[in-house]
């Protein structure tokens, strides 16, 4: 039987945050997303990332006590960057930290230069050079 759907790209990706003003301070003056809407009922913060969204939702009590990353091991995000390498030292200055050297990954849009990050909850976040014309 015939799939009948694909996969296009990266729609969203839900992460806990256990202080989340910090964590929307950095996706919104660090990253550049943009606030699209909010649920306050349940404490949702959407952003815009491009064609996809980053959710922003509070941790759990129990899950706060938790030091590393909480639900996700990382997310890839496509950046458009002529030289990753300004990225990295704008992210440096910016307090961010940067884990290990620029590197080719592959990805959905395949091999590309990327680097891994962490935000201000412990989430590991690849960044990665979209290709000319994506």
């Amino acid at each position: 039987m015939n799939r009948p759907f694909s996969i296009v790209e990266l729609d969203h990706v839900v992460l806990r945050c256990r202080e989340i003003d910090r964590a929307l301070d950095f996706y919104v003056h660090v990253l550049g997303l943009h606030e699209e809407r909010r649920i306050d009922a349940i404490g949702l913060i959407q952003l815009r990332a491009g064609r996809s969204m980053v959710d922003l939702i509070p941790a759990p009590s129990e899950a706060a006590r938790v030091d590393a990353a909480l639900n996700v091991d990382h997310v890839c995000l496509g950046i458009d960057v002529a030289d990753l390498s300004q990225a990295v030292s704008f992210l440096k200055a910016s307090g961010v930290e940067v884990i290990g050297e620029p590197a080719h990954r592959y990805g959905a849009r395949g091999m590309g230069m990327s680097i891994y990050i962490r935000d201000p909850e412990g989430n590991v976040i690849e960044l990665k050079q979209m290709p000319a014309g994506a």
